[in-house]
């Protein structure tokens, strides 16, 4: 399913679910603490992701492996 989804519907979604809950929070009377709590919640996912994305990919075990280089060659 994930696959024919386009990320930025999936972006478009999260931050639409994101204002709902924001906006549920704030019409039922939540205190700003609370408020703020979720929104943290909600866009910690997003800065995990970008922090850990951001360099590429990760090197294989082989290109670790073999980026060593000896004095004697071998």
């Amino acid at each position: 399913m994930l696959n024919n989804v386009s990320r930025s519907w999936l972006i478009g979604g999260w931050l639409a679910t994101l204002a709902v809950i924001i906006a549920f929070s704030v019409v039922i009377g939540a205190t700003l603490s609370t408020t703020v709590l979720l929104l943290a919640i909600g866009v910690a996912p997003a800065v995990i992701m970008v922090l850990l994305g951001g360099d590429g990919p990760s090197p294989t075990v082989a290109e670790i492996l073999h980026s060593v280089d000896t004095k004697d060659g071998r």
